[in-house]
């Protein structure tokens, strides 16, 4: 996979910094480094450009109200020297905001979220062109049908899993990392060791944990520490 960049900073010196980090990191691939939100503009209406580094304070218009003014834009990482941006950054579905100065540590970080994210996005294409909508599971000797649809979350159980479906639960006799290895990620997460849940089936989110409608009573699901990050990229992108 190779990801188209473009950096747009007016400052040389983080221009210089990003460009070397990006040089570094075999996925990305530079198309252009921009000044401004001008220059930034002719190059997205030339090519497709998968992914920008942004900074928000810059000459003749500031880097979130460009944002605002693309009909299709790139995915975005935010870079600047103000944390009190932060929040607006992530109200506009910033995949990241990194603060200068910024670490190659980070920026690392930042770019494994913008690979799972396009990884997601590519797995999601894939289930619209016709991969199946359910799996068959070995339960009490028979095989049973769980459409994906119906599933509200996974739970693990020492050498078991327990399927939530709307309706009922189906036991089956495998680890939770080969029943996640069968659901589609566009729509399961796994985030907790114990737990996979069905994203379109979030009713609301907790410091550290989601809601999930079950059977008319509200289900409380821990997130765990590794799986925050991912979450919380995921519930931008699709918005809940």
């Amino acid at each position: 996979m190779r990801i188209k960049t473009i950096i747009v900073d007016d400052e040389p010196l983080a221009v210089e910094i990003i460009q070397a980090y990006v040089e570094k990191i075999p996925e990305l691939e530079l198309v252009a480094t921009c000044n401004n939100a001008i220059e930034a503009n002719q190059i997205l209406g030339k090519m497709k450009i998968d992914l920008m580094f942004l900074d928000i304070e810059m000459p003749v218009m500031r880097g979130t109200d460009f944002l605002k003014t693309l009909d299709e834009s790139p995915k975005v990482i935010f870079t600047t020297a103000y944390p009190e941006f932060a929040v607006e950054g992530f109200e506009l579905n910033a995949l990241d905001y990194l603060l200068k100065p910024i670490s190659f540590e980070r920026f690392v970080k930042s770019i494994n979220k913008a690979i799972k994210s396009f990884d997601l996005q590519a797995d999601s294409s894939k289930i619209q062109e016709g991969k199946p909508e359910f799996i068959f599971v070995k339960a009490d000797k028979r095989l049973v049908k769980v459409n994906f649809d119906e599933m509200l979350y996974v739970e693990g159980l020492k050498d078991y899993v327990i399927i939530r479906t709307e309706q009922s639960k189906v036991i089956t006799l495998q680890t939770m990392k080969s029943l996640e290895e069968k659901l589609p990620t566009h729509q399961f997460l796994r985030i907790h060791r114990s737990f996979i849940i069905n994203l379109d089936r979030i009713h609301a989110l907790a410091t550290g944990s989601v809601e999930i409608m079950e059977k008319g009573q509200l289900k409380t699901i821990p997130v765990g520490a590794n799986y925050k990050d991912i979450l919380e990229q995921l519930i931008h992108s699709k918005r809940l």
